[in-house]
Formats: C-alpha cells, sequence, structure tokens
C-alpha cells in the first residue's frame, strides 16, 4: 500500500508532468514572413526590417533575391541578432546554380524557387524543360544537405488540353528532390482548394504562404495586375482554420505570411495576419 509520502510526491510529478504536457500541447507554431512583403525598406533598412517583424511576433523570416546583396554569413547574423531565424530562401530560376553556396551559408533548409520565367509559361514543353532541371537541382541541393522547392502562382494551371503545366511539374519531378511551398492565395485565385491540395499531395507540401483573398472578383490562370485581390490572413474569403489544422496533421514544416500588394503599410499588414492566425495555431 501506498504511504503518505510515496503519495505526496507521485502527485508531484503527475502534476509536473500534466504542466509540462500542458505546456508542449499549447506551444504555438511558429510563424515566419517571406520580406519580400517589406521589399520597399528591406533593401535599404533590413535591420529596422527585421527588429519591426520580431516584434510583432514572428519568429521565422524568408529570404529573397534582393537581400543577397549583404554577404550570406552576414545576412545570417543579422537575422539571427534580431531574434529570428531563417528556414527557407527565394532563388531566381535564372540564378539558383550560382547561388547555392550562399544558400548553405546562408543556413537554409529549403531552397525554393519562386518563379518559372515568363517564356516557359506558354507551353508543357516550358514546364518539361522545368520539370527535369527541377530534377537536377534537387539532387544537387539534397547532396549539399538542402531540399529544392517550387512556389505556385496561378499561372501553372492554365490548361493545355487536358493537362496544365502543374501536373507537368508534379508527375516529371522526383517527391524527394522537389517538395513545393503553395501559396494558398494564388492556388485559390486559379480556382483550386487549398485544403483539398494538402489532402491530396499530403508531405510533398512542407512549406505555405498565407496571404487572404478579398471576396467578389474572379478566379484566374494569368498572372497580372487583375488577378491580385490580397487582403491580411483573416480578413477574406480563405477558410484558415481547416487548411491550418490539414496542414500541422500533414507535418508542413514553415508557415510565411506574404502580402504581394495592400491597402496598408505592409508591417500594418502583418500585424492584422499575425493577430488574426493566433486562434488558429
Amino acid at each position: 500500500m501506498i504511504n503518505r509520502r510515496e503519495f505526496v510526491f507521485s502527485s508531484i510529478g503527475l502534476l509536473g508532468y500534466a504542466a509540462t504536457k500542458s505546456f508542449a500541447d499549447s506551444k504555438k507554431r511558429p510563424l515566419g514572413v517571406q520580406l519580400y512583403t517589406v521589399r520597399k525598406k528591406a533593401e535599404h533598412h533590413l535591420p529596422d526590417m527585421l527588429a519591426a517583424i520580431q516584434q510583432i511576433g514572428y519568429e521565422e523570416v524568408e529570404t529573397y533575391w534582393n537581400v543577397y546583396s549583404h554577404p550570406a554569413a552576414e545576412l545570417k547574423r543579422m537575422i539571427n541578432d534580431h531574434g529570428l531565424r531563417v528556414p527557407s530562401g527565394h532563388f531566381n530560376y535564372d540564378g539558383i546554380e550560382g547561388k547555392l553556396d550562399y544558400a548553405a551559408t546562408l543556413g537554409v533548409d529549403y531552397v525554393i524557387c519562386p518563379m518559372l520565367p515568363k517564356a516557359m509559361w506558354t507551353s508543357l514543353d516550358g514546364f518539361r524543360k522545368a520539370a527535369d532541371q527541377f530534377n537536377e537541382w534537387g539532387e544537387k541541393i539534397k547532396r549539399m544537405g538542402m531540399r529544392f522547392g517550387f512556389h505556385n502562382h496561378n499561372y501553372e494551371f492554365r490548361r493545355f488540353g487536358e493537362t496544365t503545366g502543374f501536373d507537368v511539374l508534379l508527375s516529371r519531378t522526383d517527391p524527394n528532390l522537389m517538395c513545393l511551398e503553395m501559396d494558398c492565395y494564388w492556388i485559390t485565385q486559379a480556382g483550386q482548394d487549398p485544403l483539398q491540395m494538402l489532402k491530396t499531395l499530403g508531405d510533398r507540401i512542407q512549406l505555405l504562404h498565407l496571404k487572404d483573398r478579398r471576396a467578389g472578383f474572379p478566379t484566374s490562370q494569368e498572372m497580372n495586375k487583375h488577378a491580385e485581390h490580397m487582403t491580411p490572413v483573416g480578413t477574406g474569403t480563405i477558410q484558415w482554420k481547416d487548411i491550418l489544422a490539414a496542414a500541422q496533421q500533414k507535418g508542413v514544416a514553415h508557415m510565411f505570411v506574404e502580402q504581394d500588394s495592400g491597402d496598408l503599410p505592409p508591417l500594418e499588414e502583418l500585424r492584422i495576419s499575425f493577430k488574426n492566425l493566433q486562434p488558429l495555431l
């Protein structure tokens, strides 16, 4: 039979376990910012932007091409000194090969191609060529200890007969060599369902871009100003609760808030998105 002393210590242990488990269960998933959102100031006042992003509550950033004017080690230190991590970076299609050592020094886990050159959008041959190139880059990047990924817009969903460029990119690339960074806005603008994408593609989607879409505008597969109906997360029509729950279930590694354009100053839009996302994380 357990004595009083044993009961007390046993109870303390159980309470400690419960408190630890509660903390672990309640810990919110980290949110990041794609620095393209603050591009007008980031190129000349990057430390100020990093400080403002961290102050809002974001924990990670995703870099993009114009901040690579800083040497990689310096950029990494600058980001880390502001209490932020940099798990992912965007590198232009035409310059990826020459930036792999830079990416490795920067310390990213994911090297993301943000877009295909416009000349490749017009035919399935363009998407086939890109897919073959992605496999080559993916193999090389994997050997360097990183992972290659592709970020979608809406132009990939233009139909060519019975298929799309997106279908070609997926079917022609090795899932072990190319993952996806799904932009929930552009998927929705293309007439697709980001929740269904998560269910269908599963852990091939490793990263998300989060931005919302205003009501009342037609979908499209042409990427131009007429396709930009962006608004901060939680102020539009995208059903974030189900999407983020599915993302957690499927093991999405990182989520970055991004605003390509908007009516408010970028930092204010980042604050609104952060606040609206908190109950869903």
